[in-house]
């Protein structure tokens, strides 16, 4: 999740708030791609989750990549909370996951270099303190009591706010990890195409990265139990925003949208300041119990704007959120995914006249089903096998148009990093499939194989 923001003075005028989202609009030779990938870490002799603090533990990771690869520390309090780098940040989820927020970069090749990067120096470190990470959509066994939550201040808050509203928040928090990928628009119009694709489109992504069928130690007759998760969480910010498909969307709407979704926190000197369940629009007025007569700082918005949880949302740029945490090629793949659908204008009109006759049930149906059976799901007429062979067949067509090479130019596009999708679409099995056929063959039920087998 988002570190505190920061910059902006007070807001004067409603306006500011979508203007603050249209500002992230750039030329196409501007654009970057951002990936975001969690992992769950564990102590390999116990295959228990990592503490916070100890010999084996979250500090220990993070202190290891500050001393060693120079990393800076990002602090809250006495507590080391993450860390930064050349525009990159490595921070930690409620329950302990380790996060790449990878900087802005021009190509697949550049993102996958630095997700390579950035792995490797994790295992420098967790290797010699006996710490082990891996890549899954929800952590398998561990149970809710077993995950420690972060000493951060607005982990909480959402805490015991997440145990009042849906029912799966706290298991959000500690026991699933994702991976996301932020790209940018060029204008409103652009941003409300890419948005309606993204979240119409969401549920290719969840199917082909589904990589959670386990549950409290056991199957859970789910392919993505995360993507179960997020469907019960909290209504008031999560969902696929049915208003982003009506005509007239735009900046605004999403506003109108934000505002109503109830806060977490207001973030000064330091410190979370309790808000839930109050309203930024009486924030705007000054009116806001927490602080009362205070208005809110744009810095303020956009941290507002980081509590929202819909499938895809959008701050000054999208973000893409319905992929499960995965294996190491997968994490190549997202953007290699989601980049070929939306940097090229063709693949993006292609993409769109896929799903732009969907209505909402359709759209609501595939995001169920796709978490149920992943690429074996079948609703509403749609076969998601031959929906996710559709669109990685645009995904490369869009990136040989893009046409971006690697290796000195030695690899002439960025097409290759969809090969783990393809061999997905050629055998009609994900990860998910993958592990359970595990589970109930040579692994015969025994699920802490999966530490060993499956971890980077």
């Amino acid at each position: 999740m988002s570190i505190p923001q920061s910059g902006g003075g007070p807001i004067e005028h409603p306006d500011q708030l979508a203007e603050y989202l249209a500002s992230g609009c750039k030329p196409k030779d501007d654009w970057r791609i951002g990936t975001e990938h969690e992992k769950f870490g564990y102590c390999k002799d116990s295959q228990r989750p990592l503490p916070y603090l100890g010999e084996r533990s979250i500090v220990a990771v993070l202190e290891g990549l500050r001393d060693r690869y120079g990393w800076q520390p990002v602090m809250e309090g006495d507590n080391l909370i993450g860390l930064t780098l050349n525009g990159a940040n490595v921070s930690l989820e409620p329950g302990g996951q380790l996060e790449l927020s990878g900087a802005p970069l021009e190509t697949i090749h550049q993102t996958c270099d630095e997700v390579n990067e950035h792995l490797r120096e994790v295992k420098s470190i967790a290797d010699e303190v006996g710490v082990g990470f891996i890549g899954l959509g929800a952590a398998p066994i561990w149970s809710h009591d077993d995950m420690p939550l972060m000493p951060k201040g607005r982990y909480k808050l959402m805490d015991s706010y997440m145990q009042k509203v849906g029912t799966h928040g706290t298991q959000m928090m500690r026991r699933t990890c994702t991976v996301q990928v932020n790209l940018d628009f060029a204008s409103e119009a652009d941003m409300v195409q890419k948005l309606r694709v993204a979240l119409a489109l969401q549920p290719v992504a969840t199917a082909l990265f589904a990589n959670s069928p386990f549950f409290d130690g056991k199957p859970n007759g789910h392919k993505s139990w995360r993507s179960r998760i997020w469907r019960d969480l909290d209504p008031a910010r999560t969902g696929t925003l049915p208003f982003v498909f009506e005509e007239g969307f735009g900046f605004q709407q999403y506003v109108d949208y934000a505002l109503d979704v109830p806060m977490y926190f207001v973030y000064r000197d330091g410190k979370y300041i309790n808000a839930l369940g109050q309203s930024f629009r009486d924030f705007m007025q000054g009116k806001l119990p927490a602080l009362p007569g205070e208005v809110p700082t744009l810095s303020d918005w956009a941290d507002h704007l980081t509590t929202i949880f819909p499938e895809a949302r959008i701050k000054k740029y999208l973000e893409t959120r319905g992929a499960d945490g995965g294996q190491w090629r997968r994490l190549c793949a997202l953007p290699g995914l989601w980049v070929g659908m939306m940097y090229d204008q063709t693949a993006l009109d292609a993409c769109w006249d896929l799903c732009k006759d969907w209505d909402l049930e359709t759209r609501e149906a595939l995001r169920v089903a796709a978490s149920v059976d992943g690429l074996q799901a079948e609703t509403h007429g749609v076969k998601m096998l031959d929906l996710a062979r559709e669109v990685v067949n645009i995904a490369d067509a869009g990136l040989k148009a893009r046409a971006r090479p690697g290796s000195g130019g030695l690899i002439p596009d960025e097409t290759h990093f969809l090969n783990a999708l393809r061999d997905s679409i050629e055998t009609g099995q994900t990860p998910a499939d993958e592990l359970l056929a595990r589970y109930h063959g040579d692994w015969n039920g025994d699920l802490t194989r999966i530490y060993d087998e499956y971890s980077y």
